[in-house]
């Protein structure tokens, strides 16, 4: 009886498992055997309008752990806590992480947990001989810069799970990431694969291929002027935006202090390093996201004088006025203020409207914003897209503060004619400006060209994109001739460059400080359009609170001068000359004189003479003190800028020992030996 009613529990008991949970047993069971591995997609690269790679993808590995076979890893509980510690040790030894930190994780009461990510192949291919329990090792694909820095704030970065995490990556990273495949294995409990078990392999579908608006070689001459020109400003930052006005194709974006994206949290310098060191983080967070965070198109500032360009351009185009027409500066009484020229207590006196412009007359553009009036004055603001953001694709695009057309009033509407009281983000004021050197069309700003799937085929072309038109070509060439002589005449002569037509506008506009403008913080910038004759760039310079000199002219005007001039050569644009600049060229030639089978001494004498350096190759050793000039470069006869260098090649006559004793009046080339 006993055994007849435990033989009747067991058979109820074994009922209940095998009918009532066999699907929560089934579920579980599949569970245990299933390896479900993440087969990662290749992240697109994103590449320079001529095919240059700025980002790509590199092979590393991920090191994932199963804690429920780590821990049952033995005979018996001695055994398995021996095994713990010494896996926990061969681990952060190989990984080079914290044994404390290893321990934590392998013994976690999680069924697959990351141990380590961007791998390299070398530690992989360690790991994978020791057989640790519980240790899966995936191949993935991970991030790399091959230039570090460079172009860090157009490109951003990615974070530690390979997704885009600020500038093109992030805006584009749909495009870019691809979509993960997934390998599905039976294993048994040590995770080695069945023999009756099923393989399913869902490849990956990697990412699209990026083609940017940006020119390497553009971007290269940009980031190296920026550096020269915060080192001579000693500006806490300096920014520029190059763009091709006839597309609106962004062609150089960048700005200081650089990051490396790589490892974009490491510091930038020792200070930044010591002051890092002081930080919390929280604070450490704040000082990533404004090292990152792009100001060409993030941010605002206050446009000053530039702002001048737009206004003289609607007043044109609304037909209030005329290049030629006369103004007189003086102060201005709008309601119950006066408004001054920045020249005051000096007068720029009687001036056309193209002198006016050149002078940066703030009572001339007064006059003229009363004239156009309130509405027509705003619809041109409109039509220049000024009072919506651009839509350029950049993440997190900064939208202007602009007056208002219900509560600007006079004096508002006056001092937005000269751009004060309004901020704007730098690729909005480009934008527009790039309107006049396009006859009169307004076009949609873009970083990307082109979408490539992985096998390099076009996916998506991103054509140039006209969204409207400000102005009509007429005034767009009256506007441009009036910005030459800002260049060639006026307050922009410092972005001058010989042989070029160049138009432009500078600008100091004081920083809004606690209800009122700093007499010392300011933005001095420089806007223009190059060659006047055929448009090739649009500039926009900007550097923040320069010390010392704080003009625009004197500080954005000479970087943006050294900036047009490299891409001119880069472009291959040739120049021409006015009479005035070839007579000024040909005042700083300097004919180089023949100087060989004549000694060494003397050649450097007369070169030195008329203002030229030298150059000796190869370096001559110290004993020789007779040498004969054998060939040079550039040949006599040619012309050479002055300070220009030759080089010089030569012979040794004599060495120290040879020459002591010799009898010089019995040397044909006597007269070639110095006296002493």
């Amino acid at each position: 009886m006993i055994i007849s009613l435990l033989v009747l529990a067991l058979a109820v008991r074994l009922g209940y498992h095998m009918v009532i949970k066999s699907e929560e047993y089934a579920i579980k069971a599949v569970r245990q055997q299933t390896s479900d591995s993440v087969v990662s997609a290749v992240r697109g690269s994103i590449l320079d309008r001529n095919g240059s790679e700025l980002a790509i993808s590199v092979t590393s590995y991920t090191v994932w752990v199963r804690p429920g076979i780590v821990t049952s890893n033995g005979e018996d509980e001695d055994e398995i806590k021996a095994n713990i510690r010494s896996e926990a040790l061969l681990l952060s030894e190989i990984l080079e992480m914290d044994y404390d930190a290893v321990y934590d994780i392998i013994t976690a009461e999680k069924v697959l947990i990351k141990l380590a990510q961007n791998v390299d192949m070398e530690t992989a291919a360690e790991l994978r001989e020791q057989r640790l329990a519980g240790i899966e090792i995936n191949e993935m694909a991970s991030r790399y810069y091959p230039l570090d820095s460079f172009c860090c704030h157009v490109i951003g970065n990615v974070n530690i799970d390979n997704a885009g995490f600020s500038g093109l990556e992030l805006y584009y990273n749909n495009t870019l990431q691809g979509l993960d495949g997934r390998w599905v294995t039976n294993k048994d409990n040590k995770r080695n694969a069945l023999a009756y078990g099923t393989s399913k392999y869902f490849a990956a579908n990697d990412g699209c291929i990026l083609v940017s608006t940006i020119d390497e070689n553009i971007q290269y001459i940009v980031e190296q002027r920026l550096a020269e020109c915060q080192e001579a400003t000693q500006s806490d930052r300096v920014m520029c935006l190059i763009m091709d006005p006839k597309t609106g194709e962004i062609l150089a974006m960048a700005q200081t202090p650089k990051y490396d994206l790589n490892f974009p949290r490491a510091p930038i310098s020792e200070e930044d390093e010591a002051l890092m060191s002081l930080m919390t983080d929280e604070e450490k967070v704040e000082h990533w996201n404004r090292l990152w965070r792009n100001f060409n198109i993030c941010d605002v500032y206050e446009p000053g004088s530039t702002f001048k360009l737009i206004t003289t351009a609607i007043a044109l185009d609304n037909d209030v006025t005329y290049p030629g027409e006369t103004f007189y500066c003086s102060s201005q009484e709008v309601a119950d203020w006066t408004l001054k020229c920045w020249y005051h207590p000096r007068s720029h006196g009687t001036q056309t409207l193209a002198e006016a412009v050149k002078n940066s007359c703030n009572p001339v553009m007064m006059q003229l914003v009363r004239r156009i009036g309130l509405r027509a004055y705003f619809a041109g603001i409109d039509a220049f897209g000024l009072n919506e953001r651009t839509g350029v694709d950049f993440p997190a695009e900064g939208g202007n503060i602009l007056q208002s057309i219900n509560t600007a009033g006079p004096v508002g509407l006056a001092t937005m004619s000269y751009g004060q009281g309004i901020a704007v983000t730098p690729v909005s004021l480009l934008t527009a400006i790039c309107a006049i050197g396009n006859d009169g069309l307004l076009m949609q700003p873009h970083l990307v060209k082109a979408v490539l799937d992985p096998d390099g085929n076009v996916i998506e072309t991103i054509e140039p994109e006209i969204k409207s038109r400000p102005i009509s070509a007429q005034t767009a060439a009256e506007v441009l001739s009036i910005m030459e002589t800002v260049v060639s005449e006026g307050s922009a002569s410092t972005a001058a460059v010989s042989g070029y037509r160049i138009g432009g506008k500078t600008g100091t506009a004081n920083k809004p400080e606690g209800g009122a403008y700093s007499e010392t913080d300011v933005y001095g910038s420089f806007v223009g359009i190059a060659p006047i004759d055929d448009p090739k760039i649009a500039i926009l310079v900007l550097c923040d609170t320069p010390k010392g000199i704080l003009y625009g002219s004197q500080t954005a005007g000479p970087c943006a001068g050294a900036i047009m001039s490299d891409i001119f050569r880069y472009l291959n644009i040739a120049p021409k000359y006015s009479e005035a600049e070839l007579a000024a060229i040909n005042a700083d030639k300097l004919v180089v004189p023949d100087l060989v089978e004549r000694s060494v001494d003397d050649a450097i004498a007369e070169l030195s003479a008329i203002g030229l350096e030298y150059i000796l190759t190869p370096p001559p050793p110290t004993s020789a003190v007779v040498m004969v000039v054998t060939d040079q470069y550039p040949r006599g006869g040619e012309e050479v800028s002055k300070g220009a260098a030759v080089t010089l090649y030569y012979e040794i006559i004599a060495t120290e020992d040879e020459y002591i004793g010799v009898d010089v009046t019995e040397n044909e080339d006597a007269s070639h030996i110095p006296e002493d």
